[in-house]
């Protein structure tokens, strides 16, 4: 399926691209490259920015790549046309940060007459067949929200917690696995409840305008758990104008997932009291899957990023100054 193309100048930035990434400069001479076509899920938050810079910058033709990068825009049938463009093209490999996980049946089994191998990255895909694809390269989303659960547990000792739940996406691997976590551990003690379960789509504009609906009827909660950063900074904006205080001795305590540098500038000050991590800069890990199947070995069926959780005690302003997102 090798095809030659020419050296593409690959200078996009993520918040700029809305098809393909190419370059329209004349070629300068004919290299063989293997061709990854990405389909990247949107491009709404802090972190999905850094996901999609981890891919250029790690699949570049100096390392022998090309790399196509489709931006769906939140919406799957998006990705799935552009999935469908990649057979078309007769790309090497596709890597597909699926933007709901139900739906993939058909394209995959697509994709895999056509005798192309597939990456599943950073979410999860449901199928009825999981040859369909390589290998899924992410965060443990439940891992994640346990552990969230498990801290607002130690710090709390027993007491009475009425917990707002801002929600990312419906049907999303984070949004539904960060969300069991959240249920289970209500649902295990007699002293948590719910406030209410509202949702922000994983964006700061969404996290505002909900958060600020909530507030004008309900502000009978002290916790919040916030499934991303960027909902965190609408929310966090709804309750100063709201008159709450959050935080290191505030009204409500904050918990919010993905740990970017503006969070954890947040969790330094006081403002924030738990970071959960979730690392975009997967770009390496599914380049490293793409050599070991290239050179014909085996690879891991699911593959879990690195991640920590972070708190005031945790971070110095260089750790925050030194992060990359």
């Amino acid at each position: 399926m090798k095809r030659f193309f020419s050296i593409l100048l690959l200078a996009a930035s993520v918040a700029l691209f809305g098809g393909c990434i190419r370059d329209g400069s004349a070629p300068e001479e004919e290299t063989e490259l293997f061709v990854v076509g990405f389909s990247q899920s949107g491009s709404e938050s802090d972190w999905r920015l850094a996901n999609t810079d981890s891919m250029i910058e790690t699949f570049t033709e100096d390392k022998g790549y090309e790399l196509v990068v489709e931006n769906a825009m939140q919406q799957q049938d998006n990705q799935i046309a552009a999935v469908r463009s990649f057979i078309l093209e007769g790309v090497d490999l596709i890597v597909l940060a699926p933007a709901m996980e139900e739906g993939w049946d058909t394209v995959l089994n697509e994709v895999y007459d056509a005798g192309i191998p597939v990456i599943i990255m950073d979410r999860s895909v449901n199928v009825g067949n999981n040859s369909l694809y390589l290998s899924n390269v992410g965060s443990d989303f439940l891992g994640q929200g346990n552990k969230a659960v498990e801290w607002l547990d130690e710090q709390t000792a027993g007491e009475e917690l009425k917990i707002l739940h801002l929600q990312g996406t419906y049907g999303t691997t984070a949004q539904l696995l960060r969300s069991q976590a959240l249920e289970d551990g209500v649902a295990s003690h007699d002293n948590w409840e719910f406030a209410g379960q509202i949702c922000g789509d994983f964006t700061e504009a969404k996290g505002y305008e909900i958060m600020t609906e909530f507030l004008e009827e309900n502000t009978d909660f002290n916790v919040l758990y916030s499934e991303n950063d960027n909902m965190t900074f609408g929310a966090i904006r709804a309750l100063d104008e709201a008159g709450i205080t959050y935080g290191e001795g505030g009204q409500v305590k904050i918990i919010t997932f993905d740990a970017t540098s503006a969070a954890l500038q947040l969790c330094f000050d006081g403002k924030v009291d738990l970071c959960v991590e979730c690392n975009p800069l997967q770009g390496p890990r599914v380049e490293e899957l793409i050599c070991q199947y290239r050179n014909g070995e085996d690879i891991p069926k699911q593959v879990y990023i690195e991640e920590a959780l972070f708190t005031k005690d945790d971070l110095t302003q260089e750790i925050i100054d030194g992060r990359t997102y």
